[in-house]
């Protein structure tokens, strides 16, 4: 692939337990060879059966490398799938021995966030986000609004069956990581522009012109948010939601020392 990563740097740091905020997210920088393994998938949306797996998977890979592993989720945890609340309540929960796990921040996570906090944008939000997620939390929306229920009692509702701890938990993730040359965001980064001048906003939906034109910086870019049937190789970026919702496939992308694989 033409990726060399030069790992001298020891493991030094902690991820930092980052507290809830609505202001800009935070960017985090790691040194090459801070992590013996990197461990990266996207886009679990609601499946928390494949996710379970896939650290099932994960561990297994990992038995024989010494030294500290990275697990790292480029966002999307919600909604689509059946089970958003068991996986929140997973990634919220104490990664496995021996690693340290790291959730980026999707657009679909920013949007419950948003809906907890006004659920006057309910019609809005199901019109982008469907039933799913609240369903997985015991709501039947539908039965509330065919029963003519107004905006504050559907905002009691939603305030009493979503865990505040959840809602916590999606306000204090973090919308990057870079680690040396490679980049990790949830849908890529606006080509040409200093990392530094990112705004959050492109970082978890900007498409085009990233996916055509690549980040045009001295980056690989590791990304989700643009769903296929098979991790994407464009220029300078690797896609890798795989649409498990509707394809049952969790992608898992590792970096071992100078080499990035699919496990």
């Amino acid at each position: 692939m033409g990726y060399m990563f030069n790992y001298l740097v020891p493991w030094r740091q902690q991820i930092p337990i980052l507290t809830g905020s609505h202001k800009k997210r935070e960017r985090l920088t790691f040194a090459e060879g801070d992590f013996a393994a990197v461990y990266a998938m996207s886009d679990v949306h609601g499946c928390y059966s494949e996710l379970v797996e896939a650290h099932r998977r994960i561990e297994a890979d990992a038995e024989r490398i010494p030294g500290p592993k990275l697990i790292l989720l480029l966002g999307d945890y919600v909604d689509r799938g059946p089970d958003s609340s068991a996986v929140l309540e997973f990634l919220s929960k104490p990664p496995p021995p021996g690693f340290q796990r790291l959730a980026l921040c999707g657009n679909h996570d920013a949007e419950l966030v948003k809906l907890y906090r006004k659920p006057t944008r309910l019609l809005e939000w199901l019109g982008f986000a469907g039933t799913e997620t609240l369903n997985s939390y015991g709501i039947d929306i539908e039965h509330l609004l065919q029963s003519a229920a107004g905006h504050e009692m559907i905002a009691r509702v939603i305030h009493n069956m979503i865990p505040k701890r959840h809602i916590q938990f999606l306000e204090s993730l973090p919308i990057m990581v870079q680690m040396g040359r490679v980049v990790f965001v949830h849908a890529g980064i606006r080509p040409g522009i200093d990392l530094k001048r990112q705004k959050d906003s492109d970082l978890m939906w900007i498409r085009q012109p990233f996916l055509d034109e690549g980040p045009q910086l001295p980056f690989l870019v590791i990304h989700g948010h643009t769903p296929a049937r098979i991790p994407t190789f464009g220029p300078q970026r690797i896609g890798i939601d795989t649409a498990v919702s509707a394809t049952g496939r969790l992608t898992v992308l590792t970096i071992k020392g100078t080499r990035v694989g699919l496990l």
